[in-house]
């Protein structure tokens, strides 16, 4: 949805050193980009728990990580989630690709669209939902003042083709 640039521009605003991600086949095009930007090191997990690990582990190490993952390994890694940004309370900032967002075709009845939302609330994140590239700058703009609130923040991409 965005372009190469604009994720360089994103990490560069948001002061990111890391990015830890499972990347999927929308988000994960991004990664030849974030591997040549100087200062950003790309991260890559098998599991999204383990990003949400990852993470928590350069936060407390002095550096400023992101996590891109999708929606699906969103569901996948409740009990990370719960210990880095409940118990540790550390506002780790993400990029979720929400899977089938603009066309179910390929998928017809994903309930990603049932459950993503819901479980983003239920864990507390204050998500923003990007529909369009147009939207780059609300997002950006989100994802800093979550930072600054000191609150974890998601900018929630829609996928699928439109």
């Amino acid at each position: 949805m965005f372009a190469p640039d604009q994720i360089v521009a994103l990490l560069r605003r948001l002061g990111i050193t890391h990015v830890v991600t499972v990347p999927d086949s929308t988000l994960g095009p991004w990664a030849e980009t974030i591997v040549s930007t100087p200062g950003v090191r790309l991260i890559r997990v098998c599991r999204e728990g383990e990003a949400w690990a990852v993470a928590a582990g350069l936060h407390l190490g002095g550096a400023t990580p992101l996590v891109i993952i999708q929606c699906t390994g969103l569901f996948e890694s409740g009990d990370a989630l719960r210990n880095v940004l409940h118990d540790w309370k550390l506002p780790i900032p993400a990029v979720i690709g929400y899977r089938s967002y603009l066309n179910q075709e390929t998928l017809p009845g994903d309930t990603c669209l049932v459950f993503t939302e819901p479980i983003l609330d239920a864990w507390g994140f204050h998500a923003l939902l990007i529909t369009d590239p147009d939207q780059y700058d609300a997002a950006v703009e989100h994802l800093y003042d979550c930072r600054a609130a000191g609150t974890p923040g998601v900018a929630l991409i829609a996928e699928g083709k439109a």
